[in-house]
């Protein structure tokens, strides 16, 4: 306990959120995410040093975090540049920063926020298509995972290998490809760039949904699980009640 006790302390950031209240997004303004971020966050942290109501902006790094107003432990990132969304041209771009692996790394404001430490598999970040989105402004969702999704990965997942390949059952009643990567971080694999090498994303990325899943295969090596759909939102995989974090 003490370990854990001394791992959530470290992230002082999470202080503020016990004393801002949800955020309401204007579900008909699909700008408002960019207004919050933009005219408020990155505002504040310039002319005060402190983000609020973001709970972190990092300027050099492109990004900033907000406590999202659904669910116990949901995060947003989010670009700190005016980036549209998934079919932005800009994320592929040579110099395009790496929104992934800063929001791996703030899964451990989910689980600070739970007060646990959880199972890398429990976690999970997503983006939705253009179609299934309501704010126009780039934003990865990072919460739990849903229980019976961590479940069908635990029992299918070694059939998942490096390439793109149909997952073979369906997952919510979705239909998914999937694949194996061992870093966020790789120079010209990256999970964006991943998903436009399937032809159809390249044609059409606005089409695209995209999960990462924490994975640790069965050579005991740890990595992440890609799924990728064009029927919905892959934010329908993650649970914003974090009820995996009662589950072994």
């Amino acid at each position: 306990m003490m370990g854990q006790a001394n791992r959530f302390a470290r992230l002082g950031t999470c202080v503020f959120l016990l004393v801002l209240p949800r955020l309401a997004l204007a579900e008909d303004e699909s700008g408002a995410l960019w207004h919050i971020v933009h005219d408020q966050c990155v505002a504040h942290a310039e002319q005060f040093g402190t983000p609020l109501p973001c709970t972190l902006v990092k300027q050099d790094a492109g990004y900033a975090i907000l406590k999202d107003r659904r669910g116990i432990g949901q995060f947003l990132v989010i670009p700190t540049a005016r980036i549209a969304g998934i079919e932005d041209p800009a994320i592929l771009t040579p110099d395009a920063p790496n929104y992934w692996q800063p929001a791996w790394q703030a899964t451990l404001l989910v689980e600070a926020m739970l007060d646990r430490v959880l199972p890398r598999d429990a976690l999970s970040l997503t983006i939705n298509s253009v179609h299934h989105r309501s704010q126009n402004q780039l934003h990865i969702h990072v919460d739990c995972l849903k229980a019976e999704v961590r479940n069908l990965l635990r029992s299918r997942g070694g059939a998942i290998g490096a390439t793109w390949a149909p997952f073979p059952v369906a997952i919510g009643g979705r239909t998914y490809r999937a694949m194996r990567i061992q870093t966020l971080v790789q120079p010209g694999a990256t999970p964006f760039e991943a998903l436009s090498l399937l032809p159809d994303a390249r044609v059409d990325m606005a089409a695209e949904s995209l999960a990462v899943v924490g994975a640790t295969f069965a050579d005991g090596s740890a990595g992440f699980y890609l799924l990728e759909t064009r029927s919905g939102p892959a934010e329908e995989l993650q649970d914003h009640s974090c009820a995996v974090a009662g589950a072994r």
